[in-house]
């Protein structure tokens, strides 16, 4: 790993450093700095960030347990490759927490929510007009974790963030692709309008329609990536 690949990152020495690594880390992963199958280096990410190696051995860790990084005993420790039933299973499990998530949101949902959410369309919108696909995810993600607030289940949004990550890998790469942000915007207004109505019913159903539609388009990029030919 070379000295590009760290962002430049103020380590606050008063937090705990693991988190703190563990989350330039993710989000390096994530969103493509560090490609399926890279090498790193536990050693030079420690020396980049100016930490000794055991906050850095024990954010591998974490980040080995929701299977984005691949720890091989006695060899190095590379990020792990997309894999299709992992991100089915994610799929999965996004679907179920979030449905219920709108559905209950449809009877606790007030204007005030109605606004934050119309106020996060507007900003994720601005952020693919610009071309900032990254800001444009993040606005995406606040959508689906106001609807899981406003359903009064706390505890949901973590369970759906760590059960993600590996869609959020693909979700990174396919943003850029023409019409699918757009298409984006268009799922979340009809599921404000769901929620608007208080109807609990196609709250739900406009949610797993529009994460079913996201879960296609996911499907056909890695059937294009696992297709490509090995250089």
């Amino acid at each position: 790993m070379q000295d590009a690949d760290l962002p430049d990152m103020q380590i606050d020495r008063a937090q705990p450093l693991r988190d703190q690594v563990y989350g330039v880390l993710r989000r390096l992963i994530l969103t493509g700095g560090l490609l399926p199958g890279a090498a790193v280096d536990e050693k030079a990410i420690a020396g980049q960030l100016k930490v000794s190696r055991t906050p850095v051995h024990e954010a591998l860790k974490k980040l080995a347990d929701e299977h984005l990084v691949t720890i091989r005993a006695q060899s190095r420790t590379t990020v792990a490759l997309l894999d299709r039933l992992e991100i089915e299973q994610a799929h999965v499990i996004r679907r179920a927490l979030e449905s219920e998530a709108a559905h209950r949101a449809a009877g606790l949902v007030t204007e005030t929510w109605l606004n934050r959410l119309a106020d996060i369309q507007l900003l994720h919108a601005a952020a693919l007009e610009r071309g900032a696909y990254v800001d444009a995810i993040g606005h995406d993600d606040a959508f689906h974790r106001a609807v899981t607030d406003i359903s009064g289940y706390p505890m949901l949004w973590r369970a759906i963030e760590i059960s993600k990550a590996q869609l959020d890998r693909c979700r990174h790469a396919m943003i850029p692709l023409e019409g699918r942000g757009a298409a984006t915007l268009t799922e979340h207004a009809a599921i404000i309008d769901a929620l608007r109505r208080h109807d609990a019913t196609a709250s739900r159903a406009a949610m797993c329609s529009h994460l079913d539609r996201a879960y296609g388009k996911t499907l056909d990029y890695l059937d294009s990536v696992l297709a490509e030919p090995a250089t």
